[in-house]
């Protein structure tokens, strides 16, 4: 008798413990702050990493120009991990797609984008992956020294960013502010 009382009580606690580990835990606050919009990340990271990664290597005038150097490579690997990681930052949580109150020339009305950011968060974060993914092959391509595959990254680049900024940044649909 007193090995069974024993053994309902090990059964209770058990079933105790397990119900309290499966109750929900109030989600702790993020630890971070999403101080810039998505369009100053662009301003500030994407666009001057994503410039320089095409700059890198080009044809100007009939004179090639590629990275020889380890400090040149260098700064471009600096330019690709730049981008690989501003695609995180333009993701999270709490990221206005424009400060408040900016107008930019030849772009939608900020409201209307942030409307369309708001209902297709899913959408902008699967573009801003298909981004890291071209800007992964790059790097591959950098830390390889290899010049023709970074030049010819160079237009999946560039179709990465022009994807999102069709519907994000001046879409046909929404009228340009002036």
């Amino acid at each position: 008798m007193r090995h069974a009382k024993n053994c309902i009580l090990v059964l209770f606690a058990l079933t105790a413990g397990s119900c309290a580990r499966e109750a929900p835990q109030p989600t702790p606050p993020s630890p971070f702050l999403a101080k810039a919009s998505i369009r100053e990340i662009m301003d500030a990271e994407i666009d001057p990493a994503a410039d320089a990664l095409w700059e890198s290597v080009a044809v100007i005038n009939g004179e090639e120009k590629q990275p020889r150097t380890q400090e040149e490579w260098q700064a471009v690997r600096r330019s690709a991990i730049t981008l690989i990681e501003a695609t995180n930052l333009i993701v999270m949580d709490g990221r206005r797609i424009s400060p408040a109150g900016v107008r930019y020339p030849d772009e939608a009305d900020p409201t209307g984008l942030e409307q369309r950011y708001e209902a297709n968060r899913a959408a902008f974060a699967g573009m801003a992956q298909a981004l890291r993914a071209v800007a992964l092959k790059t790097l591959d391509a950098i830390d390889a020294k290899d010049t023709k595959r970074l030049f010819d990254l160079g237009g999946d680049l560039d179709e990465a960013c022009e994807a999102c900024h069709v519907v994000y940044w001046y879409p046909p649909d929404l009228e340009p502010k002036r």
